[in-house]
C-alpha cells in the first residue's frame, strides 16, 4: 500500500484504469459466454437486467475516464448533463400542469446551470444552501404566478424534490473533485471513484442479502427486497470495500471504513425512496420501455449516488475541518 501511495498521480491513474477496464472486460467476456445458455423466463429477466447494468457500468467507466482526461471543469459539465437528463426523466414521469411551466423553466435553465457554476467556482458555502434555501423559496412563488391552485402544494413539492435529488444531490459528486484536501492534490477523481464503488457495493450486497436472508420487508407495498438486515449487510459490505480502498483516498483504514459505511448506507436509502416514487408514478422503472417519455432509465442507476454524494461530501468536509 505504501508503494501505491508513492506512485505519481499519473501512474496511479494509469493503474486505476488498467484495473477498472480489465475487470470490466473479464466480466463482459464471461457474460457473453453465458448468454447462449438456456434459462427460465425469470432467470432470463435477471440476466437481461445484469447485461443492462453492465452496459451502464461500461458507460460510467468511459465517462469517468473522459472526465479525468478533460479536467475538473469538463467533469463538472458532464455531471451537469447527467443532472439534466435525470431531472427530465423525473419530470416526464410525474404529473405536472401548465401552471408549472415557469417553475420547470426555472429548474432546468436557471437553477441547474447556476448550481454547477457555483460548484466549478468552489463557492462551497453558497453551493450547500443555494437550492435548499433560495430555490425552495423561489419555486412556489414562481408557480403561484401560473394562476393554477389545483394541487398546488403537491405539484410544487414534486418540482422541489426533483431539483433536490437530480440537481442538488448529483452536484456533490463533481464537488468532490474540487475539494482542497491535505496532501491529496489532483487526486479528487479517486474520491469520486471511491464513492461510486462503495455505493454500488452496498446496492449489490443488499440485493443479494435480501434474497438469501428471506426476511420480512420493512415496507412491502414499496419494496419487497428492503429489510433492515439486508440494509445493514449492504452498508457493512460497503464499509469493508471502503477500507480496502483506503490507499486511493486521503483516509487511513479505519476512517475509510467508516466513510464507506456512511456512503453505502445512504445510497441504499436513496434506492428505497425512489422505489416509493416509482410506485406513486405507476411505473416499474424510470426508463423501462416507455420510449415516448424520452426516459432512458438513468435515474434508476444514479438515485443511490444522488443520496450518498451529499452525505459523503459533507462528512469529508467535517472530517478535514474544511470551512470554505
Amino acid at each position: 500500500m505504501g508503494s501505491l501511495r508513492d506512485l505519481s498521480v499519473d501512474q496511479q491513474v494509469a493503474l486505476l484504469f488498467v484495473l477498472l477496464f480489465g475487470l470490466l472486460a473479464i466480466v463482459s467476456i464471461v457474460a457473453t459466454t453465458r448468454s447462449v445458455r438456456e434459462r427460465t423466463p425469470a432467470d432470463q429477466e435477471l440476466f437481461d437486467r445484469f447485461v443492462r447494468d453492465l452496459r451502464a457500468v461500461w458507460a460510467g467507466a468511459v465517462l469517468f475516464w473522459v472526465a479525468w482526461i478533460a479536467g475538473a471543469v469538463v467533469s463538472t459539465l458532464l455531471f451537469g448533463v447527467l443532472s439534466f437528463v435525470a431531472l427530465r426523466e423525473f419530470v416526464t414521469l410525474t404529473h405536472t400542469r401548465r401552471g408549472d411551466h415557469r417553475s420547470l423553466l426555472l429548474a432546468f435553465f436557471v437553477v441547474l446551470p447556476v448550481q454547477y457554476v457555483i460548484v466549478a467556482t468552489r463557492h462551497f458555502d453558497l453551493f450547500t444552501v443555494f437550492i435548499p434555501v433560495y430555490v425552495f423559496l423561489a419555486i412556489p412563488v414562481i408557480s403561484a404566478f401560473g394562476n393554477d391552485p389545483t394541487r398546488f402544494l403537491e405539484r410544487t413539492a414534486k418540482i422541489q424534490w426533483g431539483v433536490m435529488v437530480c440537481v442538488y444531490g448529483m452536484s456533490h459528486a463533481p464537488a468532490l473533485l474540487l475539494l482542497d484536501l491535505p496532501r491529496y492534490a489532483d487526486r479528487g477523481a479517486f474520491m469520486v471513484l471511491y464513492l461510486v464503488v462503495v455505493v454500488a457495493t452496498a446496492q449489490i450486497a443488499q440485493e443479494a442479502a435480501s434474497r438469501w436472508l428471506r426476511r420480512r420487508p420493512v415496507a412491502r407495498a414499496i419494496s419487497r427486497s428492503f429489510s433492515w438486515r439486508a440494509r445493514w449487510a449492504g452498508a457493512l459490505a460497503a464499509a469493508i470495500v471502503g477500507a480496502a480502498l483506503y490507499w486511493a483516498t486521503p483516509f487511513k483504514p479505519v476512517p475509510a471504513l467508516v466513510m464507506g459505511f456512511i456512503a453505502g448506507g445512504s445510497g441504499t436509502f436513496g434506492e428505497f425512496v425512489m422505489k416509493a416514487l416509482k410506485k406513486d408514478a405507476g411505473v416499474r422503472s424510470w426508463g423501462g420501455k416507455v420510449s415516448v417519455t424520452g426516459a432512458v432509465g438513468l435515474l434508476d442507476r444514479v438515485a443511490p449516488l444522488c443520496f450518498a454524494a451529499p452525505v459523503f461530501f459533507h462528512a469529508v468536509r467535517w472530517y478535514f475541518s474544511l470551512r470554505a
